[in-house]
């Protein structure tokens, strides 16, 4: 897949996946994300919000570091099948990295997930509830965490999850933040005026789509 600077591992595990060219939203949005601004991006599921997102947290991962614990990239998903399938996906496109990666939902053990973080943690993918109940406890680090992503945060937040996707992001910090949605809502503006800097970036995919047909 050709976008500037990608990381060159990375790009081999796309196209061996059959992902050579870049859809247009991944295009537009992959020098934005990849800069470190806050990022809301809106658009349908065929032009690949998925593979954009976790190209963003491999490369803001970057590369494990011996003897360092933390957690780098946080992801929260709407359930426990899109962990397991979130799951597959950064198998397939982290080969060769050593990236650390670990899913956590509703059904995983509690005590199981703390002694795996412990034992070291790149990306960590969970859903709200389970993330909110891990952040209760003591001993995870937030400070090495460079990227807070929610995907389908228009369906998190009509099933009322935004009491712990906030809670989520005050605790955590400074880092990055990429919200992903197929609509907008609007729960969501309030969210954003909450956790997003001043300069954050939306992209709409439909009007950018819209304005090409007007052009044409």
């Amino acid at each position: 897949m050709k976008l500037k600077k990608i990381n060159s591992t990375l790009q081999e595990n796309l196209e061996k996946n059959g992902l050579v060219e870049p859809t247009t939203l991944q295009k537009k949005t992959f020098g934005t994300i990849k800069s470190g601004r806050d990022v809301v991006i809106f658009g349908p599921k065929e032009q690949g919000k998925t593979t954009a997102m976790v190209i963003a947290a491999i490369q803001r991962a970057d590369r494990p570091v011996e003897n360092e614990i933390a957690t780098k990239v946080l992801i929260v998903v709407k359930d426990k099948f899109e962990v397991e399938r979130l799951m597959e996906v950064f198998e397939a496109y982290s080969k060769y990295t050593d990236l650390r990666i670990y899913g956590v939902h509703d059904y995983t053990d509690l005590d199981d997930d703390k002694n795996q973080l412990s034992l070291g943690n790149d990306i960590l993918i969970g859903t709200a509830t389970r993330l909110n109940e891990m952040f209760a406890s003591a001993g995870f680090d937030v400070n090495q965490l460079k990227m807070y992503i929610i995907d389908d945060i228009d369906i998190q937040l009509r099933n009322r999850l935004e009491p712990r996707l906030h809670r989520l992001s005050e605790s955590i910090g400074k880092a990055q933040r990429l919200y992903l949605a197929t609509e907008f809502v609007e729960q969501l503006d309030m969210f954003a005026d909450k956790s997003l800097t001043e300069d954050a970036e939306w992209f709409d995919f439909y009007d950018d789509e819209e304005e090409e047909d007007d052009n044409e």
